[in-house]
């Protein structure tokens, strides 16, 4: 086996000697940080991109909104009142004009009851219900429930319960058909929960 050249011998160690260098000198104290440097100012095109995309779409945003803010000036989804007590006493008062205007005569469809209730449901905005329970004939309770739900403020019913009358009482024509009726009638206050305004 020939020996190696003293001058290849001589090239090996200098070659390991510069690649030695070259990492303790510049990869770590140039290479590296300038290729994390690139990498951050990637990043940071990458979010001054997105930013401007955002801004860009600014305006069209704000005309959506304007638009969604003059819609419910017109058609307020939220009860106007400012408290539980006002809202509750404020879905009192629109069931008895609700059930007086599809009801003229007193006897085809009366309240018998209505109780605030505390809502038991945690959601985003407070819900003010009143308990209610009427006594009335098919055709005013489907206008009563269709005036309720179908008007603004936004009001909403859940569990209704309908029992008919006419199995322990004689028909009349008065309460010929009549049915005692229980439902909630809930709405939702524009403030949340713990008071603060939305």
């Amino acid at each position: 086996m020939r020996p190696i050249p003293e001058r290849w011998r001589t090239a090996g160690w200098l070659l390991l000697a510069v690649l030695l260098a070259y990492l303790l000198l510049v990869h770590w104290w140039f290479t590296a940080p300038m290729s994390e440097l690139g990498s951050e100012v990637r990043d940071l095109a990458a979010q001054a991109q997105s930013l401007r995309a955002e801004v860009a779409q600014r305006p069209a945003l704000e005309q959506q909104l304007a638009r969604l803010q003059a819609y419910e000036t017109n058609h307020p989804g939220f009860l106007p009142e400012a408290s539980q007590e006002l809202a509750s006493a404020g879905l009192v008062q629109r069931l008895e004009q609700v059930v007086a205007t599809a009801s003229p005569n007193p006897n085809a469809c009366q309240i018998t009851a209505r109780t605030p209730a505390q809502a038991s449901a945690t959601e985003p905005y407070a819900r003010v219900v009143v308990q209610v329970r009427l006594r009335c004939g098919m055709g005013e309770l489907a206008a009563v429930l269709h005036a309720l739900e179908s008007n603004d403020p936004q009001l909403f019913i859940d569990n209704l319960d309908l029992l008919s009358r006419r199995s322990y009482l004689a028909a009349t024509p008065d309460n010929s058909g009549a049915m005692d009726v229980s439902f909630d009638l809930y709405g939702y206050l524009r403030s949340l929960p713990g008071g603060s305004r939305g």
